[in-house]
């Protein structure tokens, strides 16, 4: 019987910002209780920090430098397989719904049904979800002076007083995150027994921190525990890097308070969804014959180093992410502790359900317990920008060596001390130099790419790809070979 995948995949998501995590504060009861049935893979890393190229590796297995996927607004490499695409070839529906930030928005990526709710760039001009608003006379406010520099340049001082934590003016019902969850729960209720295939992709709790009434009220600020790697200014080794989204030499503690609290209400309103989703899941007896998968394409600062949001050096908040696999009819659960990545989903989920795996998805198949790495890469700024890290020692490898770190992970958990030139700690660097490379030059070879229809000069010498033609000249050639 071939097992139901759901994949859910949140955006911006911290991985200790959880109740399973360890996080005292946030209230997660139907992710905590999914991950009691799941394996939790505690050491879960993204393959590039920026909402697309994350989801293109998951998607399809491979690297940025082997998608070529290098922003948010980027193609997926024609030709290179996707799961989706090996799911369908094998007969199963595939649909994706929610955030997918896509070029072009309705990119065929092997989903043959997508009703979309996108936050950037054309996507959220094109797509389902900002229809529905706009059908109804609605516009999500903040979100769009957030997302769009047209209205940012407008927006009142309130909103960057706050960096970007303001209540959404749209209802509970009428926000992303009910609009994403209910389309799931009418893509479930139409599953059968198996053979299904759906992605959920949540906007949240991405910025800006806008959660509707009355999530909006459920954290108090004050009551919140700052999160480990608060530091009362900039460090100016992330100051040379530039002042980010919001001016982060500004952020103080109240700020960051009330941020946290909105953070945490967006988490708390996408648990609720899915526990929704669960339910239907559970009602209809296909729970266990479902295999769900939760990450994130990224994390966030919220205050590591006193900083918010993205666009900075490759700390652990921004580059590890949450990822939870409940396999199907299975009783494995507990924590997994080796070094994985999201290009490791995709062969997963192909895996689990008897799938052979695309030629280029190098990622493990993590239900082999014997697949292990000896480090994890990332990469970042269009390839200008590597991490590399092992279980105990991590190397930010930069084209310029002023922006390059290192660090002792083991002394040094909150990365504040970069040992990049100590002479004590060279032997490591250059280990890790060097795998690096082997990592580029062997692990992740780069996909051919064919396209048979391409464009070609017009000039009566230039023939097209016509195989009639070229039969009848290959038949020829026979002919005159035989003589």
């Amino acid at each position: 019987m071939k097992p139901n995948v759901l994949v859910i995949h949140v955006d911006q998501q911290r991985y200790d910002c959880l109740g399973f995590a360890g996080n005292r504060d946030v209230q997660t009861p139907a992710i905590d209780e999914l991950a009691a049935d799941s394996v939790i893979y505690t050491n879960s890393f993204c393959s590039y920090p920026v909402c697309t190229p994350s989801r293109y590796s998951l998607l399809s297995g491979t690297y940025s430098h082997q998608h070529l996927g290098w922003s948010n607004r980027s193609t997926l490499l024609p030709g290179l397989e996707t799961f989706p695409q090996l799911l369908q070839a094998e007969g199963y529906a595939t649909k994706a719904v929610g955030k997918m930030h896509f070029t072009p928005t309705y990119l065929d990526v092997g989903f043959a049904e997508l009703e979309l709710a996108e936050q950037n760039g054309h996507g959220r001009f094109d797509d389902d979800y900002h229809r529905y608003l706009l059908a109804k006379g609605l516009v999500d406010k903040v979100d769009l002076m957030d997302q769009e520099m047209e209205f940012r340049d407008q927006a009142p001082q309130a909103y960057w007083e706050s960096f970007g934590a303001l209540e959404s003016q749209l209802s509970a019902e009428d926000h992303s995150t009910t609009w994403i969850g209910s389309k799931a729960m009418a893509a479930l209720e139409n599953w059968t027994e198996q053979g299904s295939c759906l992605m959920v992709g949540f906007i949240k709790p991405h910025h800006p921190f806008d959660p509707p009434a009355p999530w909006s009220g459920m954290y108090d600020p004050s009551a919140l525990q700052l999160l480990d790697g608060w530091t009362d200014q900039c460090l100016a080794v992330d100051q040379r890097r530039g002042s980010g989204y919001f001016d982060n030499t500004l952020l103080h503690e109240a700020a960051l308070r009330q941020v946290m609290a909105y953070y945490y209400a967006a988490i708390s309103q996408i648990d609720h969804e899915i526990g929704r989703m669960i339910a239907i899941l559970k009602a209809k007896g296909i729970y266990d014959n479902t295999m769900i998968v939760f990450t994130s394409d990224h994390g966030d600062y919220l205050g590591y180093h006193h900083m918010l949001l993205k666009n900075n050096h490759m700390y652990e908040p921004l580059v590890r992410v949450p990822l939870l696999i409940k396999y199907p009819e299975s009783s494995r659960t507990g924590s997994d502790h080796r070094l994985v990545s999201n290009v490791d989903v995709a062969p997963t989920i192909l895996g689990a359900v008897g799938c052979q795996p695309g030629p280029y998805m190098g990622g493990l198949d993590l239900l082999d317990e014997t697949q292990a790495r000896g480090y994890v890469v990332t990469e970042n700024r269009m390839g200008a920008e590597y991490m590399i890290r092992d279980q105990r020692y991590k190397l930010l490898l930069a084209a310029a060596p002023d922006d390059s770190l290192f660090f002792d992970l083991e002394a040094d958990p909150l990365e504040l001390t970069n040992l990049f030139a100590e002479p004590g700690c060279q032997s490591q660097v250059r280990r890790l130099r060097e795998a690096l490379g082997h990592w580029l030059l062997f692990e992740t070879p780069v996909p051919t790419f064919v396209q048979e229809d391409a464009a070609i000069v017009d000039t009566p010498n230039a023939l097209d790809a016509d195989e009639g033609r070229r039969e009848k000249v290959r038949q020829r050639v026979r002919e005159l070979y035989g003589r």
